[in-house]
């Protein structure tokens, strides 16, 4: 995995939630653009959308907030732009999302745009993807050891680790205090390649204080094998935290529980809240789901990396346009994403900073979620 050398502020990604949105710097590429071609027959629409044009996206489960909110948002878009939309959801079952492409590709659809339950898990579907030339979007989650696979879209991930870590050096002046911390790591799913740079762009901040001994581990747990999540369950993050809690916090504090996503966080919350009597440890947390927006409001979880996912469907249906009339696509990453059989063309939408303090701001404001949804 190449590592990103990122210099993230804290106030830097504080003052960058003024303007959340898609990264401004953009390349182009025409990886892509003959198979396109040859996928579709026409688009004359501004905008790209031509009538007869289908889109089928694939969405991994209705479980989590998220990809409702990431499938509602990309039917409205595509729709918005004239495209007929085959959503699915696969409800985690790595051969019901096999079975689904297979019959969105059967059916006709000319781009694909997949969010896939393990990255690792579609090669079949994609075979046939490449063998219709239909071409490919992996959708905020990288598909793996497959060829088919036309263009990337996502958010800067190892950026998201690097200001959660930040975050902790920041609120506990690491780089100036002799004092010892607690920390207790809740990672995601190994299945989901995302998973290890939200990881590593913590770990990579982190780990000097781990080894001078600022950062105490008490579990002994901090390999990704170790810390990672299945599924992102927020019961099996719950059920580990207990654990962790019973065998080394019985009567020591948990200063901080560094927490990839927000469904692992709450799984962590809900564990703090059954089975701890300390002082109230630092939780971090992604995606500003909102039950952990309503505990970060109440102070049981100290922040959350917000990305919003109306500009990552934007982004992906400005994409599939530019794919279906023969356009160079924008990306603007072209060197760190490699799913195994070669860099894919990437764009990476930017995450920001989420508290109690600017919440309102950010997700309200903004009109992502209404007031009453936060009551």
């Amino acid at each position: 995995m190449k590592k990103k050398l990122l210099s993230v502020l804290l106030t830097g990604a504080m003052a960058a939630s003024m303007f959340v949105g898609c990264g401004t710097s953009t390349e182009t590429t025409d990886t892509g653009a003959a198979d396109a071609g040859a996928a579709t027959e026409s688009s004359d629409t501004a905008g790209g959308a031509a009538g007869g044009t289908k889109v089928g996206v694939a969405m991994p489960t209705k479980d989590l907030q998220r990809w409702n909110q990431d499938g509602a948002n990309m039917q409205k878009e595509l729709e918005a732009a004239g495209y007929e939309v085959d959503l699915q959801y696969a409800s985690n079952d790595v051969q019901t999302q096999v079975s689904q492409i297979e019959n969105m590709i059967n059916s006709g659809c000319n781009v694909l745009v997949v969010a896939a339950i393990e990255g690792s898990s579609l090669g079949e579907a994609m075979d046939m993807a490449a063998e219709k030339k239909i071409p490919v979007i992996a959708y905020d989650r990288l598909i793996m050891n497959s060829d088919a696979v036309s263009y990337y879209a996502t958010f800067d991930n190892y950026k998201v680790g690097q200001v959660q870590g930040q975050y902790i050096i920041d609120q506990l002046d690491l780089k100036n205090t002799d004092q010892t911390y607690t920390m207790e790591i809740t990672a995601g799913d190994p299945g989901d390649n995302n998973a290890g740079f939200f990881y590593n762009g913590a770990m990579d901040l982190l780990k000097e204080y781990i080894e001078k001994g600022t950062l105490v581990v008490k579990s002994g747990q901090v390999e990704f094998a170790e810390v990672a999540t299945p599924a992102w369950a927020t019961e099996t993050a719950q059920s580990r935290m207990e654990t962790i809690l019973s065998s080394n916090y019985a009567k020591d504090d948990l200063n901080i529980c560094l927490c990839s996503n927000d469904s692992t966080a709450l799984g962590v919350e809900n564990a703090l809240a059954a089975n701890y009597k300390g002082e109230y440890p630092i939780v971090t947390g992604q995606d500003c789901d909102i039950e952990n927006t309503k505990n970060m409001i109440a102070g049981k979880q100290s922040m959350s990396v917000f990305k919003d996912t109306r500009t990552l469907a934007s982004q992906v249906v400005k994409m599939v346009g530019q794919i279906l009339k023969g356009e160079t696509v924008d990306v603007n990453d072209t060197e760190t994403y490699d799913n195994g059989k070669g860099v894919v063309p990437s764009y990476l939408c930017e995450p920001v900073f989420a508290d109690k303090d600017n919440y309102k701001e950010l997700l309200i404001d903004s009109g992502y979620y209404t007031e009453d949804q936060l009551q």
